[in-house]
């Protein structure tokens, strides 16, 4: 791998940073680039300010033995990793500004041999409009979006296909799709990312590879948008889903996912949007789930309304806010918007628990939400609300709920902890 000496990893969020980590651990000297001052600092310092099982301490291994260190601004490099982010506008557009600011400033450190990879997920065609915006501002350079097998620099697309909490296991063992824009481009990235991954590498074009990845997280969103109408059909019919997912996923062509209050992440909530936009006319499926998984946290709130006194004003823990269990990721979380909705209906008083974080999100400690240990907020509550299904709340003593209102979105507790024994027939367990 000496034909890469210095990679450059532009954003150190929830992928980047952990890429850094992992390739600095390979013995490749990695520059981790963020124009968040705080974050680069930390990093220098050994530090990490996400929480990912294991980072620190690679974190504090790879700064201590100088492969890797933090910048605010691009430095020259054999690659260049583009890892931030593309959310959604308001209109749910995919907004790639950040992926076209990337590579504007690493235009100026490109020299011929470079390689660039787009890990950002991105709508289909957005790495060819990237190498066009790098060829145009470094017209002294061929690129192979006109000069093909003969550009100086090499421009690929390879998404990640991570879990978070699980992120450091995954970067290594999944399997990866790589697209370049050329032949040469596919082999010099596959070549990097053979450095540390033990998946095996399937080379595309970069159309295919973006799409790829926007069709994984498209998936998930529809099969969870299953669950969650499953959950409200139980709801009427006074069924248990958790029990119906449970005896109908003993089917062994049957795999429904977990209902939940709604779907977070800055993957499954967001990528299908890139999709229906480029096809909208062809994704009435994923459009449909969609809709069903952002309604979600509406039919929380109406849950938990259901339950409330109207003769005085209760208080109600929200236990979790997070998009998924035990990390603290909080972006698009539908217990974030379930809090915030509770707190526009105005139906009591409202107190939050995060294990993962320190502090709320700005958007609710702005609206005065009270924020405590879970064990507190049980105290205090008289209704019980369980949006996050963390470990911390599955050691939480049922005794502690038994005089609560509880509306348990993740069946913690109404299922899978006081889940009675299973019949059995014929000396099996069902």
């Amino acid at each position: 791998m000496s034909e890469f000496s210095t990679i450059s990893v532009i954003g150190m969020g929830y992928i980047g940073l952990p890429t850094c980590a992992i390739l600095a651990s390979r013995g490749l000297k990695v520059v981790g680039v963020d124009i968040d001052e705080s974050v680069v600092e930390s990093v220098n310092r050994g530090e990490v300010h996400i929480v990912e099982p294991d980072l620190d301490g690679l974190i504090q291994k790879v700064v201590a033995n100088g492969t890797l260190r933090g910048a605010t601004r691009p430095e020259p490099a054999d690659a260049f990793v583009i890892a931030v982010p593309t959310p959604i506008t308001d209109d749910r557009k995919p907004d790639v500004s950040h992926v076209f600011a990337a590579g504007r400033s690493i235009a100026p450190h490109l020299k011929k041999g470079d390689l660039v990879v787009l890990e950002s997920t991105s709508p289909v065609g957005t790495t060819r409009k990237l190498c066009e915006l790098l060829a145009g501002e470094r017209p002294d350079l061929l690129f192979p979006d006109t000069a093909g097998e003969d550009a100086d620099v090499l421009v690929a697309y390879s998404p990640e296909r991570v879990l978070p909490g699980k992120v450091l296991t995954e970067l290594v063992d999944n399997d990866r799709s790589v697209g370049g824009l050329s032949r040469r481009s596919s082999e010099r990235a596959a070549m990097l990312y053979a450095s540390f991954v033990n998946g095996e590498l399937f080379v595309t074009s970069a159309e295919a590879a973006e799409l790829v990845k926007l069709t994984e997280n498209a998936y998930r969103d529809v099969n969870i948008a299953f669950a969650n109408e499953l959950a409200a059909v139980c709801s009427d019919l006074k069924l248990n889903v958790w029990e119906v997912i449970d005896l109908a996923n003993r089917h062994p062509r049957v795999s429904i996912l977990q209902p939940g209050p709604g779907v977070g992440g800055h993957c499954i909530a967001v990528d299908p949007y890139f999709i229906i936009d480029a096809a909208p006319n062809n994704t009435r499926l994923m459009s449909a789930g969609r809709r069903i998984n952002s309604e979600r946290p509406y039919a929380v709130v109406k849950e938990i309304e259901a339950v409330l006194d109207p003769t005085k004003r209760e208080t109600i823990a929200c236990l979790g806010l997070s998009f998924k269990p035990n990390i603290d990721d909080l972006r698009e979380s539908p217990a974030v918007e379930v809090v915030k909705l509770l707190h526009e209906a105005g139906v009591g008083k409202i107190i939050a628990a995060e294990p993962h974080a320190r502090r709320l999100p700005k958007e609710l400690d702005e609206l005065g939400i009270e924020f405590t240990d879970a064990l507190t907020a049980i105290d205090k509550a008289d209704v019980i609300v369980l949006l996050v299904d963390h470990r911390h709340f599955s050691l939480i003593d049922p005794e502690a709920l038994k005089d609560k209102k509880l509306i348990d979105t993740r069946g913690l507790w109404t299922w899978r902890k006081a889940r009675k024994p299973d019949a059995r027939i014929n000396g099996r367990s069902a």
